[in-house]
Order: C-alpha cells, then structure tokens, then sequence
C-alpha cells in the first residue's frame, strides 16, 4: 500500500529540478498523494502542472500524483509534510555578471554557484530569499520535511537554520556520486565484472563542493590504494569513461587530472568533479589556459542561456502534443529520502546539514557535508572523524568563510562581506581592485540587493 503525502514544490516552474522529481516520483509505487508546485514565474509552474497531466497519461506512469499550481507561499506549503527547494536566485542575467565580470580582473570560475567571486555575490541575492522561505515553512508548515537542491548550498542551508532553529531540513547534492562512479569504472575494469555502487562505502567530510573522502571500500577491500593506482597511471592523460569528457566542445567535461593530483598532494579524494574543486583552489584556475591543462572546462553562462532556450522550446512541444514526456529514473535520491523519512526503509547518503562534532575538527554549527543515516521522521549523521591535516585547513578556512559569508548576507553587512570577498582563493587582487570589482558586481545585480547599502 502506497503512503500518501503532500508536498510543497518551492521553484516548481522549474524545467530541470521539478521534470526529475515529477518523473521519479511518477515511478515510485511506495509513495502517493498531491505536489503544489509554486514559482515566482506562475506561468512556469501552470505549464508543469499541464505536463504533469501528460505524465499521469503515459503508460510507463506507475502512480498518477495530483498537480496544482500554488500562486503563494501560504498556499503552496500550509499542512504538507515535504517541502522541496530548488531555485534559480535571480536569473541567468545575474549569474553572467557573477561568472564573466571578475574575467576582467584575470579571475576565471568554471561554475560560479558556490565559491569564488560569483558563489559570493550569489549568496547575497539568495540569502534573502532563503529568509522569507524559512519563515513560511515557520508558518505554514513547521513540521515537514525540507529538502534544498539550491546552491550556494550551505549558505542556503544554514540561512533556513538562522531564521527558523526548529526547522527539519537537509541540502542533498549529487556532486559526492561523482567519486563513487569513479570507483566503480576503476572495479569494473580490475575485475571485468559489473559493481554496484551501492556495495562501494565512502567516508565523507567537508564543505559541500569541497567534502572529501578518506576512507572507501567495497566488502573487505581497502579502495584507496586503488585510486592511488589510478592516479599514477592517468596523471597526464586523465581518466573518464564518458567519451564527451575529451571533447574540447563539452563545457562540462572532467577528467579528473585535479582529483588525482589532490589525492597526492592531500591524501584524501575530493568528492566533488573538478570544475567544483577547482574553484577553492587558485592554482587549478591562474588564467584559462589552466583548465586545459587540468582536463576540465569553464562553463559560460552563455551555455546555461542556450539550455534554457533549448527546454523552452521543448516545453511548448509537450505542451502542444508534439513530444512525449515520460517517466524515467533520474538517478537522484530525493524519492528514496522522502521514504526513508516515512519509515518505508533507511538508507545511508551524503547530507548538509549543521556539525554537531560529525566532521570533527570544524566549528560547532556549520553546516558541513559527512555522511548520515535516513530513517523514521530522523537525519542522523554519521561520525566522519578528522581529515588529514593538509586537507583539513583547506576545508576548515572554507567552513569559516561560508558561515562568515551568510551572517554578513543576514546582517546586509557590506563591510563583513567584502572582507570574505578579499579572502577569497580565486580573489588575487590587492584591496582597491578587490573593492572595484566588487562594488561592479553588485551594481550588475542590484535589483536583488536593494536592502543593500551598495556605494
């Protein structure tokens, strides 16, 4: 017998986030019940709604949810039990001032969401909007489950904590799967068998984007001299079973030349992809021609704009008939999370949420990323212990950043956030240059900043 839920979808015009989460959901036959998808672009989430008609109609569909279109707040999250996040702050617009400003200043950011120049002016247009988020779930649904996609991940993630202490909520990220498909192209070539990455363990403790992994295994075996292995062999080559990896064309390729090199310098795997892990570290990123050397690729917002423009169009395909909207597994975790919550069956994943001593060595309260175990109405993380010294000041100094970051963002404290912007690794710049590129990026997203006192 399926559980019948109701969940509040914040962001739910959504052509990336809301499509995974309505397909997965549309196979899994544990769960049922009503999605209110809600969206400053109502027109966004209406247009979901419709599809999600398409989707209750296809053949592949195991369980018909009911879709509506919340025009509010209030009315998208009074009484559910979930409440699902994932937002663009500002638009594509803004993140193209974040990411191609600073290049100006010879600062290259291959993503741009979390760290860096533009992770930094992110987070101060998203801080806000987090704020008014967390004092609705207060109001309106106190008790639910929240689970946060929107980057910059901690700082979303801790803001929520800030204003609402009581709340229940997790940042789930994908980038930590990255290591654990890794091993399992590794296992899969040293045994010519088929692994299961379900059967690989990973130890994980960090920052998220920035979480690293000191301990694997798969059974009895001690996955870490593998990886060394690896590292040594594909040192100048990189390694990638992903044939568009090697494409110069694919702006999100990752051959993992800096993960390897990391693994030597550190002794602990960076869990992220590169284009992530690049971004805490200034020698990966010292001018454009670096990335190619690293194996990884800078991602012009220019690319995102054509995606957009891409999903629009074959939005309106299925909207007209034209093209079929069906189920498929997404091979993200948030179904598997939510039943886990209810207590159909726990489950163990990578989780963001405050450090109660499970990353042990980084201050009390910020949010970190380690492992923790799913179970009825719980997240209870698992102790991750102490990364190797040299990993653990690089991650120990970002922990400090971000939690820096968001009291300035709360506070509308411009003082304390250039500061955090001066300190930045990609920032290497001497202060009068820091503070005129700073001051240009706010002004390019000043509507988001009016609370701001911005010169």
């Amino acid at each position: 017998m399926n559980k019948k839920v109701k969940i509040g979808y914040i962001g739910g015009g959504s052509m990336g986030w809301a499509w995974s989460v309505m397909k997965d959901l549309a196979l899994e036959p544990a769960l049922c019940g009503e999605v209110r998808l809600y969206d400053i672009d109502h027109e966004s989430a209406k247009a979901n709604v419709k599809i999600a008609a398409f989707l209750n109609n296809h053949e592949k569909t195991v369980v018909k949810w009911e879709y509506t279109n919340a025009t509010t707040l209030g009315e998208a999250l009074d009484g559910v039990d979930f409440v699902i996040i994932s937002i663009l702050p500002g638009t594509f617009d803004e993140m193209k001032s974040d990411v191609h400003a600073p290049e100006a200043y010879g600062i290259y950011q291959s993503v741009g969401d979390t760290t860096g120049p533009a992770g930094i002016v992110r987070s101060m247009r998203t801080v806000p909007m987090m704020a008014v988020i967390a004092e609705a779930i207060q109001r309106y649904c106190p008790e639910a489950w929240v689970i946060n996609y929107t980057n910059p991940m901690a700082v979303c993630v801790g803001t929520l904590y800030k204003v609402f202490p009581k709340i229940k909520v997790f940042g789930c990220c994908h980038e930590a799967f990255h290591t654990l498909t890794l091993f399992q192209w590794m296992l899969e070539e040293e045994t010519g068998g088929q692994i299961k990455k379900e059967d690989i363990r990973l130890n994980i403790s960090g920052v998220n984007h920035f979480s690293w992994v000191d301990k694997a295994s798969c059974g009895q075996t001690d996955l870490l001299p593998l990886f060394g292995k690896y590292a040594d062999k594909y040192d100048a080559e990189g390694y990638s079973l992903w044939g568009g990896d090697r494409d110069p064309e694919n702006y999100f390729r990752n051959l993992n030349m800096v993960c390897f090199d990391l693994y030597r310098r550190y002794g602990a795997i960076p869990a992220a992809g590169d284009r992530h892990i690049a971004e805490f570290l200034p020698w990966y990123l010292t001018n454009r021609e670096s990335c190619e050397k690293w194996g990884f690729g800078l991602t012009p917002v220019s690319v995102r704009k054509k995606w957009q423009t891409e999903l629009l169009a074959k939005r309106e395909r299925i909207l007209n008939g034209e093209e079929s909207f069906e189920p498929n597994r997404s091979g993200e975790e948030g179904t598997k999370l939510i039943k886990a919550l209810l207590g159909i069956e726990d489950m163990i994943t990578n989780a963001n949420i405050p450090n109660v001593g499970q990353a042990e060595g980084l201050p009390d309260g910020v949010i970190v990323e380690t492992n923790a175990v799913f179970g009825r109405d719980s997240v209870r993380p698992v102790w991750a212990g102490r990364l190797p010294a040299r990993a653990h000041l690089l991650v120990e100094k970002q922990a400090r950043q971000q939690e820096n970051l968001m009291r300035a963002c709360m506070d509308k404290n411009i003082d304390l956030a250039f500061a955090v912007f001066l300190e930045d690794n990609l920032v290497r710049l001497d202060a009068d240059k820091a503070w005129e590129l700073f001051v240009r990026m706010l002004r390019n997203t000043q509507a988001y900043l009016t609370a701001w006192d911005i010169p």
